[in-house]
């Protein structure tokens, strides 16, 4: 599905959704296409299943988002590790 697809079977909710065609550009990640895993009341219920998904699956790509938003902006930062102390 496109954004624009998702929003309008969607209205107002928090979807959780895995990118099907996605590509960066820049630092910013532009999702093509995704497929809606779920949708939920509040970003709380979508958390939970997120880090379910995740921990079974490092390698899907995930993400949460609000279909109030026209558009969507997802910024690629470096992950950079944890750090300890010697």
């Amino acid at each position: 599905m496109k954004w624009s697809e998702v929003r309008q079977h969607f209205p107002e909710r928090c979807v959780l959704v895995e990118a099907i065609r996605s590509e960066t550009r820049g630092k910013e990640r532009v999702i093509e296409e995704m497929s809606v895993i779920d949708d939920f009341e509040n970003g709380n219920e979508a958390w939970k299943v997120y880090k379910k998904l995740h921990a079974e699956n490092q390698s899907r790509e995930l993400y949460i988002l609000h279909t109030n938003n026209e558009a969507i902006k997802v910024i690629e930062q470096p992950y950079i590790g944890a750090r300890r102390r010697v």
